[in-house]
């Protein structure tokens, strides 16, 4: 090749590398990235992690910072100017404002193709209500999280779906759902006396969807004292809204109890254990037990308690298949509330993906004088923690369901009511009747034989044991009265219907809390 060709394909490739090194040069002076993916949120959670923890400012003042709840709640973002409704695309996003106990900001960009642009705070967006606010109160204020749009009962108005509101909770509904437990990025430390870590959200990246797209791609940034990660969500509203998790965790320091994929609701009572006050509703709750279904294939069921102390039991498990946070009683007898509907609050299921070897699902249940408390909190807690400077990567399905909720095959407990032993002379015992239901108890036939069988922790002595047939529902009610030995200590019970040697319904696993 001669030296004038040499020299024009050297000039020719100088041109093509200035070309191709254009766009990326006016994407880095403007701020905006080449592309975005999980990868990029993970690298940032390494580096964050690496650096030394800096805690959130807090910048409300003036006005904003004294407003009660009837006043935050007085301000409202203006649906006029919900994100792509102008594009009329299927999904929106709508904002909450900074106020009360929201009083960090997080940052919200925009992912168009490869483009990144964040997403400003505007307080002509929303509308202030009664609240005499001035330019001063809210100048350098930001978003406190922001809430998604589809259409899941009616096409003709995008409900209400998906919200990201307060350190890393979030929480979704489907078709005919209303909001109740919640869902969070983590949870650290919870209930040790040394005293528990809320990591927040600090910064999300939501990508602008297509026009015939049915789901939603959120990235989100997680930052504590102790721990930086990263996320993905995948969005799929409907039926059963779903979201799918993606998660990288990096530690600066060690954590004692590291919760993974936590949910968090309330219990306040029900039939298994009734209101301490006057009360017009028979039920209050927005789940009434935590569902396990292990790797080995049982299913467990736990009714849920308010207890007079903190009360912390665990399953010890390999490889999960899932387990949640159930609403199964979908009766508006049982609750009587026309305004708080509680029979439509959405049961929340995790579904691992992979194996997420040893560990255990934790279920913590903290008394509450009321229902304004979320006082139920259930996670996995690996049996390993990871170190400092070894990420860890989980990915999970986080179902919220009402039509099609996630039960054994067999059959399963539908209620347990709590009473007193005795029928004619009075004494100490307790007793449990445990209602059951389901598709192998709906096809015994009337010589088959069937049989309870209850177990007591050496707090408990199981006294009587009986099954009755229930010809109203098509399933069983297990009796049980027993005595406990020490009213200081919980008694543990479990029971379950066999057949033989085949068991017909998942296991009824009980915890009465200290008197």
């Amino acid at each position: 090749m001669s030296l004038d060709s040499t020299c024009r394909c050297h000039a020719a490739l100088h041109r093509l590398c200035r070309l191709l090194l254009l766009p990326l040069l006016l994407c880095a002076l403007s701020g905006t990235a080449v592309a975005f993916d999980f990868e990029d949120v993970a690298v940032r959670a390494k580096r964050l992690a690496a650096s030394a923890y800096v805690k959130p400012q807090k910048n409300l003042a003036g006005s904003m910072a004294g407003l009660d709840y009837d006043q935050y709640r007085d301000i409202r973002f203006d649906p006029a100017k919900s994100r792509w409704r102008d594009q009329k695309l299927p999904f929106e996003l709508a904002f909450f404002h900074e106020g009360r106990s929201f009083d960090t900001a997080v940052t919200i960009h925009e992912v168009v193709g490869k483009v990144v642009r964040e997403m400003r705070f505007d307080p002509t967006a929303f509308n202030y209500g009664a609240n005499t606010l001035t330019q001063n109160d809210v100048a350098g204020l930001g978003f406190a999280g922001f809430r998604v749009h589809y259409p899941i009962n009616t096409a003709r108005y995008k409900d209400e779906v998906l919200t990201f509101l307060g350190a890393s909770y979030f929480r979704a509904v489907g078709k005919g759902q209303l909001y109740g437990l919640s869902a969070r990025g983590l949870a650290v430390d919870t209930a040790l006396s040394s005293g528990e870590e809320f990591p927040y959200f600090t910064e999300f990246w939501i990508e602008r969807p297509g026009p015939n797209d049915k789901t939603l791609t959120i990235y989100a940034l997680l930052n504590s004292p102790r721990v930086a990660g990263a996320y993905r969500f995948i969005v799929k509203p409907g039926v059963d809204t779903v979201v799918d998790v993606k998660m990288q965790l990096h530690l600066r320091e060690n954590v004692t109890k590291l919760g993974l994929a936590p949910l968090t609701s309330m219990y306040f009572f029900g039939e298994n254990q009734r209101s301490q006050v006057e009360n017009f509703r028979p039920e209050v709750h927005d789940s009434d037990g935590l569902s396990i279904h292990s790797g080995t294939g049982e299913w467990i069921w736990r009714p849920l308690v308010n207890p007079k102390r903190l009360l912390v039991t665990s399953y010890t498990l390999t490889n999960p298949a899932g387990f949640g946070l159930m609403q199964r009683d979908r009766r508006f007898g049982s609750f009587e509330d026309l305004e708080a509907r509680y029979e439509m609050r959405p049961s929340v299921w995790v579904e691992p993906k992979g194996n997420w070897g040893a560990g255990r699902v934790e279920l913590i249940q903290i008394p509450t004088p009321d229902e304004t408390n979320d006082n139920i909190v259930a996670f996995w807690v690996p049996a390993t923690a990871p170190k400092p400077g070894v990420p860890l990567t989980m990915e999970y399905r986080l179902s919220w369901q009402k039509e099609t909720e996630q039960r054994p095959p067999l059959s399963w407990v539908v209620q347990s009511r709590r009473g007193h032993g005795w029928v004619r002379k009075p004494d100490d015992s307790i007793a449990m009747m445990v209602d059951f239901e389901g598709p192998a108890l709906k096809n015994l036939g009337a010589d088959d034989k069937i049989r309870a069988v209850v177990t007591s922790d050496p707090n408990g002595t199981v006294l009587e044991t009986n099954l009755i047939r229930n010809e109203l529902s098509g399933g069983v009610r297990m009796t049980v009265r027993l005595r406990r030995v020490d009213d200081k200590l919980p008694v543990e019970l479990r029971g379950y219907i066999n057949s033989g040697i085949n068991t017909l319904s998942e296991t009824w696993s009980y915890i009465l809390p200290p008197e």
